[in-house]
């Protein structure tokens, strides 16, 4: 009887000391400030902002369990879930808030105009009507802008295809940064003589037909930095390969799916300076008083495997590069 008694002892120790502890966990994590990370869709691209994010915090001094407490919310493309979880982040008072992709950002000041924001990749904040200047937000938002080295993607393209003539765009028209993207392309291109025919879609649902279309008119294609068509990566190059016919991306991730290059800035680096800035509004810095930032370094991706696929040399001088800073696919 003694020994049951002792057994039920220690088992009653072991309930109360797994209750206290897990209070005394709730109750640290109540006291550590909440970091907000609201991300609008699963997609590689943007899961490497939110890795870059996570990454930057830390640099700064800050780890989620340690001394912050990361609310991670994605909205899987859903507007209503994006307004319901940046009201989330409001309700918790959370400390700062991290908005990956344009519509992210918007949603967070909507609900909020004094909690900060902090913007992971926003590619035109002033004209979206995020912030009033870049030197000067103006309100209660800063961050990181997206600013894609167009012209050296340009240049790449003529360099890998000297004897392009026509080159074929897709993108979301409802996309600010991609339709930014694609009228630069476009006076660069025309200014070398070459055709740009643009392509618009509203949906993934739509990228099908219209890269079939688009495969049987143009020499190759090339593709902004674009959410919608991004998701849809491979449907686009099922049609293109199809035709023969090479893309080219403007992210790391399109040339990882089978896109033949690129020279772009880092989706990573973008998110560990993301983070970093919202780590020094932690330590007491005012949105206002920071000024809109830009990863200023690109490099170069390489899918070898698609560029021998379409007979496509790569120059040893950028093979060279990639290797040493970018990433080659084989």
């Amino acid at each position: 009887m003694k020994r049951l008694y002792t057994i039920i002892g220690i088992l009653v120790a072991v309930v109360i000391i797994a209750l206290v502890g897990n209070q005394l966990s709730q109750r640290s994590n109540s006291t550590k400030p909440t970091v907000g990370i609201l991300q609008l869709m699963s997609h590689p691209s943007l899961n490497q902002i939110h890795k870059g994010v996570i990454t930057g915090l830390k640099e700064e001094g800050y780890v989620n369990g340690k001394n912050i407490k990361i609310d991670f919310q994605n909205a899987e493309n859903d507007q209503s879930n994006l307004k319901s979880m940046a009201e989330k982040f409001k309700n918790e008072n959370a400390k700062v808030t991290i908005g990956i992709t344009t519509q992210a950002v918007q949603a967070l000041a909507n609900a909020s105009s004094k909690t900060p924001i902090v913007m992971g990749a926003v590619s035109d904040p002033v004209g979206s009507g995020i912030v009033k200047s870049l030197k000067h937000t103006g309100n209660n938002v800063t961050g990181v802008q997206h600013v894609e080295p167009v012209a050296q993607q340009a240049k790449l393209i003529r360099t890998l295809l000297p004897n392009v003539k026509t080159i074929g765009v897709i993108y979301n028209a409802g996309d600010d940064a991609a339709t930014g993207e694609v009228k630069l392309f476009q006076s660069l291109m025309e200014k070398q003589g070459i055709t740009v025919k643009t392509y618009t879609i509203t949906s993934t649902n739509d990228i099908d037909q219209v890269s079939a279309n688009m495969a049987s008119e143009v020499e190759a294609v090339y593709v902004p930095t674009d959410n919608t068509v991004a998701a849809g990566i491979q449907t686009l190059l099922k049609n293109t390969d199809s035709a023969n016919v090479p893309v080219f991306g403007s992210v790391q991730s399109m040339i990882k799916s089978g896109a033949v290059a690129t020279y772009s800035i880092s989706q990573y680096d973008m998110g560990v300076l993301t983070g970093k800035m919202a780590g020094q509004i932690l330590k007491g810095k005012k949105p206002s008083a920071m000024p809109v930032q830009h990863v200023k370094t690109g490099h170069y991706y390489i899918n070898t495997t698609a560029a021998k696929k379409f007979n496509i040399t790569i120059p040893q001088s950028i093979l060279k590069s990639a290797k040493k800073d970018g990433v080659i696919y084989k």
